[in-house]
């Protein structure tokens, strides 16, 4: 009897600790969307890191741990080279405040890119959430 509890337990352990699907909120522009997410989802997106994370604030203010590249807002489209040539990889861009961001991923779903995801609220949200910016 104290096996099957103890099986039982580690059962419900196991399930409470298993990632939970970020969908984010969609946020619809003139060629198609984009998601955004909020600094919690963003944390639990990196703990099981699928995508490619781009830091599009300039000037240079730090960066959140996990960032792969850093693409000006304003030149995205002259650094595509940067970026997957599928247009369907996921790829989560951040600034300071969320603005250059949103730019930024409203410029890549016009060029056909279908899986864009902004940090809403940008490092600033991040650190009011408790998280850091490495400087």
């Amino acid at each position: 009897m104290k096996k099957l509890f103890f099986v039982l337990f580690v059962m419900l352990l196991l399930a409470g600790c298993q990632s939970k699907s970020v969908t984010g909120e969609t946020v619809k522009v003139t060629h198609g969307s984009y998601q955004n997410v909020t600094p919690d989802e963003l944390d639990a997106m990196l703990k099981d890191k699928d995508f490619v994370f781009v830091n599009v604030h300039i000037p240079f203010a730090g960066n959140i741990a996990g960032t792969d590249s850093s693409i000006p807002y304003d030149q995205i489209e002259q650094n595509l080279s940067q970026l997957p040539t599928d247009k369907n990889t996921k790829i989560v861009l951040y600034c300071r405040s969320g603005r250059m961001s949103a730019i930024a991923a409203e410029k890549l779903v016009s060029l056909g890119y279908t899986n864009i995801w902004n940090l809403d609220g940008g490092m600033v949200e991040w650190e009011q959430a408790g998280y850091k910016i490495e400087k």
